[in-house]
């Protein structure tokens, strides 16, 4: 039996923090950051909600695959972003789908985007509804007579194992779990876990280029794929599956990133592995956040390739149980399927000591930090949606930045947040991926919230952080794609040739612009 999904904010209803544990956990959760409420909002309930009414005739002949129920449109009105749960929870539906289709093959995903033309409708390819930037949003331009949305969560199965070259080719509508489930059978997996891993899927982590993982090498999904079909209104795009290829500029790449604009993802073939069957691992402790990040450069210069090298300044290890408030801490460690990695975790280790760096032994409290951050990252989603129920602004924005100019982009970017938020508030930072040139910081804000006026107060901070990081040679987002919430940063940050181009690409294969309009480009 499938878990039913949170109407209103992130994840399985069987796991939202209930009002009795928000209730019980308020007083704990105010005494700790020095504001919130005590007083648990309750979600309003969807029979409370008035929805407009469908705006387009349904096609009598996909009858079987669409819906226009009030609680299939409600369920695909939004993503999961901080003013997505906000307007969900008070009822405010401001851009429903007209209806929602459910294609069953690539015939029926071909056969919705013939009707929608004719329909003159926009069509918003869906896979698990988890983005954070307005990316599934129906806020489609007013020449539209309707939206629908395409979700893609039918076209999930594991379609061809190919043992000797390591690689399989899956449905893009595959979640995490369901993709791991079907690879373990073969003893594979594809061993890419971002931070929504139990409700994305993989045509959305292509879609968005997301980020896995492995904090070095093989980091974003674009790592794994060989080759991606797609369903597109002026025909079929699939490219030929390669380890690679020079053969021009890549099809498969433009289709990485590219957010639904370019054609419904329908498949891939990604490369997977054995299990690890090697591990180690260690929390090393700094004396601030600066002498970790260097020790953090160090062993991303290295060529030690660590799976996870996440450091964590020392509020969000307090926070999240992983640290004592007095150190930042950085989660370390290796894997891999072939041969032991003590060697490698050592050498890192000592690059680690070299920048005043120190640890327990594997079985004491280290390794419990390292395992009670990782509790509490899977956990977080949930969390903030209670911080949400306590009157608690909480969201996160992330990026990337060269080494040479990261402390004084962290120290603006800070700055420009408490700005914006005033006092008191919380802004941490980690780092949930690395290279050899520079770090993705991801920042964490804590504030109280204006009650009444969330959506307005985040449009604020989220302005003054993006100004900061464009200012300061940061690109506004690492993984957690464009959507239409980051298009003013995105338009900046990229070069105006390469926009006319994608522009031109849209047309060509999109000549009616119906595939998510207003990502990316303009219609």
């Amino acid at each position: 039996m499938s878990r039913a999904r949170n109407r209103w904010g992130w994840g399985f209803e069987d796991a939202v923090v209930t009002t009795a544990e928000a209730r019980a956990a308020a007083g704990g959760v105010v005494e700790m950051l020095g504001f919130g409420s005590t007083d648990v909002e309750e979600p309003v309930a969807l029979g409370d909600v008035e929805l407009p009414p469908p705006r387009i005739s349904l096609p009598p002949r996909l009858a079987a695959i669409f819906a226009d129920s009030d609680a299939d449109r409600a369920a695909h009105a939004y993503g999961k972003s901080y003013v997505d749960t906000v307007r969900a929870l008070r009822g405010v539906y401001e851009h429903v789908p007209d209806a929602v289709a459910r294609p069953r093959d690539e015939h029926e995903v071909e056969a919705v985007l013939e009707w929608a033309a004719d329909a003159n409708a926009a069509v918003i390819p869906y896979g698990g509804g988890t983005s954070v930037v307005g990316g599934v949003e129906a806020r489609v331009p007013a020449r539209f007579d309707g939206a629908v949305t395409l979700d893609l969560g039918a076209l999930d199965a594991l379609r061809e194992v190919d043992p000797v070259s390591r690689a399989a080719r899956i449905g893009a509508g595959a979640s995490g779990p369901r993709l791991e489930e079907q690879l373990g059978t073969h003893g594979l997996t594809m061993r890419f876990y971002p931070q929504s891993f139990e409700l994305s899927t993989l045509g959305g982590w292509i879609a968005t280029r997301a980020g896995g993982h492995f904090a070095t090498g093989a980091t974003h999904v674009d790592d794994f794929v060989e080759s991606v079909t797609a369903i597109t209104p002026s025909g079929r795009w699939t490219s030929r599956r390669l380890p690679g290829s020079g053969a021009g500029p890549s099809p498969d790449r433009l289709l990485l990133g590219s957010e639904g604009i370019l054609g419904v993802i329908t498949e891939a073939w990604v490369r997977v592995q054995p299990r690890p069957q090697h591990r180690a691992s260690r929390a090393v402790r700094f004396a601030s956040f600066a002498a970790g990040a260097e020790a953090v450069r160090a062993v991303a210069q290295s060529g030690l390739g660590p799976a996870n090298c996440r450091l964590i300044d020392a509020l969000e290890a307090q926070q999240t149980g992983a640290g004592d408030g007095g150190h930042a801490v950085l989660v370390l460690g290796f894997e891999s399927t072939d041969h032991p990695v003590d060697q490698g975790l050592a050498r890192a280790l000592a690059l680690c000591a070299e920048h005043g760096g120190g640890w327990d032994d594997a079985t004491g409290p280290g390794d419990g930090a390292a395992s009670a951050w990782r509790e509490a990252f899977i956990r977080m989603p949930y969390l903030r949606d209670m911080l949400l129920r306590l009157g608690v602004l909480a969201d996160t924005f992330e990026t990337a930045i060269t080494w040479d100019r990261f402390a004084a982009f962290h120290e603006a970017v800070v700055a420009a947040t408490r700005e914006a938020l005033g006092e008191p508030c919380r802004v941490t930072c980690r780092f949930t991926h690395v290279y050899p040139d520079g770090p993705a910081p991801y920042f964490t804000v804590m504030a109280p919230a204006r009650r009444g006026d969330e959506v307005a107060q985040w449009h604020e901070m989220k302005r003054a952080a993006s100004d900061a990081i464009i200012a300061a040679g940061g690109t506004i987002t690492h993984h957690h794609a464009v959507g239409r919430d980051h298009r003013p940063w995105y338009d900046a940050q990229r070069p105006d040739p390469f926009a006319a181009a994608l522009r031109g690409a849209k047309a060509a294969v999109d000549p009616g612009g119906i595939l998510n309009p207003g990502v990316l480009v303009d219609a």
